[in-house]
């Protein structure tokens, strides 16, 4: 019988954790968790090869190991650097970290435009995260952004190219999920970017993956676009039996509507995974199952606390007594005004999801003339 492979053990943060061999630093850290684990936009544990682009997930390595002590001259990639038997690692301990962090996120919105009120992405992008979180309240940078024409790669992404700060996920997703990757990084230095050689030439089955592990608002799904903002929505876990995917999801409601399907993601941001194996969802449940009658409801998704789509979405919450009835001798308080009576938008009879595209006030006021 082989001897079980022995454990190395890495502190971070001053907090000690024992990991296999070939565990790199963030995924120790993540097996912390809380804020030892350093930001990552370009690295997702589900894509091979990924990472090592960004920077935002840089450390100090104050000792490499128990052989060899001697501390890492620069701050290294988290994700990219494997652990040693007795290496410790700072990261919100040091005071290295922070300035380089924060030069990274100035670095990535050189060019980044600062549209995010008109960003689908909006409330659960990353890279507002980042910035609020590590950033820093100006910029140096003096010169115009980098710009590029808005690029329709596909029946059902919007590509802005703009918003893209070349973390390369989307191309690993369609040359790991996919049948034949069409899209990649065309050119080099300022004018790298992400496109194809045919216009609309992306309909692969498990294309609209690439919207989930996008960090930023660079490749949208055009059944949404425009239709809600995230956090006037109500995530709810479903699932459906489905041939080609694991069919578990979680669906974005606004009343009976259902506005998006994406696949569940967990603390980090990245797929559940199911039986070890990652739960990407296909495009037929992505795009094409927009009612409520098509999924089986589990109930509503678990959203962290932090986060703007958790606003008035507590699981288990205690709803205060309503207390009017007993003040007025038992009667109920009457409706003094249907607001859909008197205003031109949010028409209940306009069913959002079902809309091609973008609601506008031509829908609304078709609806009313009719």
């Amino acid at each position: 019988m082989a001897d079980e492979q022995q454990l190395f053990k890495v502190t971070i943060d001053n907090i000690t954790v024992e990991v296999e061999p070939g565990t790199t630093i963030l995924m120790a850290a993540r097996k912390i968790g809380g804020d030892v684990t350093p930001p990552a936009m370009c690295f997702y544990s589900k894509l091979q090869g990924s990472g090592g682009k960004c920077r935002t997930c840089l450390v100090e390595v104050s000792k490499g190991s128990e052989k060899d002590p001697r501390p890492m001259p620069k701050l290294v990639a988290s994700c990219r650097t494997t652990v040693m038997d007795g290496m410790e690692v700072k990261n919100i301990t040091s005071a290295k970290v922070p300035e380089a962090r924060a030069g990274v996120v100035e670095f990535l919105l050189l060019n980044h435009p600062l549209d995010c009120p008109i960003c689908d992405q909006a409330g659960e992008c990353h890279l507002q995260d980042l910035g609020y979180e590590h950033g820093k309240e100006g910029t140096r940078y003096e010169f115009s952004r980098r710009t590029f024409e808005k690029e329709d790669i596909g029946p059902y992404i919007q590509l802005h190219m703009t918003r893209c700060i070349l973390c390369y996920r989307c191309t690993y997703v369609a040359a790991q999920l996919t049948d034949n990757r069409v899209h990649g990084v065309l050119d080099r230095g300022d004018h790298a970017e992400i496109s194809t050689y045919i216009s609309k030439a992306i309909s692969n089955d498990f294309s609209g993956n690439m919207i989930d592990v996008c960090p930023v608002g660079a490749l949208t799904d055009k059944t949404f676009r425009f239709k809600n903002r995230v956090w006037f929505t109500k995530p709810v876990s479903a699932h459906r039996n489905c041939d080609k995917c694991c069919g578990k999801v979680t669906i974005w409601n606004r009343g009976d509507e259902v506005l998006r399907v994406t696949a569940r993601k967990d603390e980090w941001g990245e797929v559940e995974s199911y039986d070890g194996k990652p739960g990407w969802i296909c495009n037929t449940c992505r795009f094409d199952k927009k009612k409520m009658s098509d999924w089986t409801i589990e109930g509503p998704a678990n959203i962290n606390r932090h986060s703007v789509i958790s606003t008035n979405h507590y699981v288990g919450a205690q709803k205060p007594a309503e207390f009017l009835p007993e003040l007025m001798g038992g009667r109920n308080p009457k409706m003094l005004m249907d607001i859909h009576d008197v205003s031109d938008v949010n028409d209940p009879k306009v069913d959002l999801s079902l809309l091609p595209g973008p609601a506008t006030g031509a829908t609304f006021t078709k609806t009313k003339e009719q």
